[in-house]
């Protein structure tokens, strides 16, 4: 492949990442062009968002099972080999419809997770369980503005560990 092919393939992958709304014409016309010369790309991309489509429309959980259900059957019909996948997705069954009962997910912990990491990451010469606390709620706190009314229960969970924690070392 050409330096130049290889450039508008490169270009060609973020479209296929989002999407097909958010689209132009000439992006969902270069990705069919894309789909009729690698047929199974177009395969992954349409069940992709077929599979996404449920997540952001299923009124609930039994309606979500029935879609999910039809998706694996849709998925199976396909000559690729989605049962990895497919397992994946069984053996988490009750926890992905579990999802439809509230529209959570665990997202915001997750997330919240991945910011104490960094800071942990960041803070290392910390001698102070104190300062380090400080150094999360700081951050935690930045983070507010993404996560809304639940910081204060962080806050109230991270105040309870840090007087837990308190009373375990001298």
């Amino acid at each position: 492949m050409s330096g130049e092919a290889r450039k508008k393939l490169r270009s060609q992958m973020h479209d296929f990442r989002r999407r097909p709304e958010d689209l132009k014409p000439e992006q969902v016309q270069a990705l069919e062009d894309l789909f009729e010369k690698v047929p199974s790309l177009g395969t992954i991309y349409h069940l992709r968002w077929e599979a996404t489509k449920i997540f952001d429309t299923a009124p609930n959980r039994a309606e979500a099972s029935r879609l999910l259900e039809d998706w694996i059957v849709q998925a199976r019909e396909t000559e690729m080999d989605w049962e990895p996948f497919i397992t994946m997705l069984k053996n988490n069954w009750e926890g992905i419809l579990a999802y439809f009962e509230e529209r959570k997910s665990s997202g915001p912990v997750e997330g919240l997770n991945t910011k104490i990491r960094v800071v942990l990451r960041r803070s290392y010469g910390i001698q102070s369980l104190t300062t380090l606390w400080t150094r999360i709620l700081l951050d935690v706190n930045w983070a507010a503005k993404k996560l809304g009314p639940t910081i204060a229960e962080i806050r109230g969970f991270v105040n309870q560990i840090q007087k837990y924690f308190s009373e375990c070392y001298t």
